[in-house]
């Protein structure tokens, strides 16, 4: 028996659904599915530059995955290209990772947000106000279960720790050989 899957991380949802030749009908044309695992990896190879490392990592796969998706996802495009077939992007074993999750209190629906649009003025089923942001991990597609504590890194939900913070009223200052984050980790934390 295989073993199951791993489910990859990818950047966004593409924005159409499908890409044919240009002037000719859908119904007349065959079509190959390219998955949405694929189209990231040919996304992070080709369109991004990276190296087979860094684009199995951002995806949190091995390399030697990241080096199949992208084989089989350029033969498919040459055929669509080369034959006049139509691309449909979908399925595949994926995770949106630049989405927030969010939790309704009232009626325990998880609902998604893109990075970047602001905090939602109301849940979409419901349409309640009672709701609050699932921790980091399950943002980024780790899996952690609803009911979890988050991690040491996401215990702060609202940026820096204020005990890290000079000058805070109250609060001890940590020494610089105390304080764990970095400009890189930082940026990253926040």
């Amino acid at each position: 028996m295989p073993r199951p899957c791993k489910c990859r991380l990818i950047a966004a949802q593409p924005t159409v659904s499908a890409f044919k030749p240009a002037g000719v009908p859908c119904r007349g044309l065959k079509s190959i599915e390219l998955g949405l695992d694929e189209l990231e990896a040919l996304r992070l190879a080709d369109l991004e530059g990276l190296y087979h490392d860094a684009a199995a990592e951002r995806m949190d796969i091995s390399r030697q995955t990241f080096g199949r998706l992208v084989e089989r996802a350029r033969h498919k495009v040459a055929c669509a290209l080369f034959q006049s077939k139509m691309l449909v992007f979908q399925g595949g074993p994926v995770m949106v990772v630049n989405q927030r999750t969010f939790e309704c209190a009232d009626c325990a629906a998880h609902f998604q947000e893109p990075f970047g649009t602001g905090r939602p003025a109301a849940c979409p089923h419901c349409h309640g106000r009672n709701f609050q942001r699932v921790s980091k991990e399950r943002d980024r597609g780790r899996g952690a279960p609803a009911g979890s504590q988050p991690s040491d890194s996401a215990s702060c939900g609202r940026g820096r720790c204020r005990r890290r913070r000079a000058g805070a009223s109250g609060t001890a200052v940590r020494s610089d050989a105390a304080r764990p984050a970095t400009n890189a980790q930082s940026e990253v934390d926040a």
